[in-house]
C-alpha cells in the first residue's frame, strides 16, 4: 500500500453519478485519492481548495459546462498548472480542438476506454 501522503489526488467533474462512481472505484483500487464534483461550478471550487494532481472533466455538465470550467481553471493562478483531461461522450473533432485550445492535456471519449484503461492512461499525466 502507498503511504497516504504520497497518494495522488484526482478530481472527477462528472454529473452522472453511475459514471463517476465507476471511475472513482477503479481509481481508488489503483491507489488514488478521488474527489467527485457533480457539476462544473462545484468542480471549479474543489480544484482550487483540493489542489488535485489531475482533473477528469466531463463537458456536458449542469450550471457550468466543461469548457467553461477548463477556461476558469486555466485563468486561476491556483489551478492553471493542474493537468486536465476531458473525459466525455463528445467525440467530434471540433470539441477536441476546443479542449486542446483551452489547455486540456488530453481528450478521451468515454466509449473508447474502460475505467481501468483510464486509470492506466492517467499515469502518463501524473508525475
Amino acid at each position: 500500500k502507498i503511504m497516504s501522503a504520497d497518494r495522488k489526488k484526482i478530481l472527477i467533474i462528472e454529473d452522472d453519478a453511475a459514471i463517476s462512481s465507476m471511475y472513482k472505484s477503479s481509481l481508488e483500487k489503483d491507489g488514488y485519492a478521488v474527489v467527485v464534483a457533480p457539476e462544473g461550478e462545484r468542480g471549479w471550487q474543489l480544484a482550487g481548495s483540493q489542489s488535485p494532481n489531475l482533473i477528469l472533466l466531463d463537458i456536458i455538465l449542469p450550471k457550468l459546462d466543461g469548457f467553461s470550467v477548463l477556461d476558469k481553471l486555466r485563468h486561476d493562478p491556483k489551478t492553471k498548472g493542474i493537468p486536465v483531461v476531458m473525459l466525455t461522450n463528445l467525440g467530434q473533432d471540433e470539441d477536441k480542438a476546443r479542449g486542446q485550445k483551452l489547455g486540456a492535456v488530453d481528450y478521451w471519449v468515454k466509449a473508447d476506454f474502460t475505467p481501468a484503461q483510464v486509470s492506466e492512461k492517467i499515469k502518463q499525466h501524473i508525475k
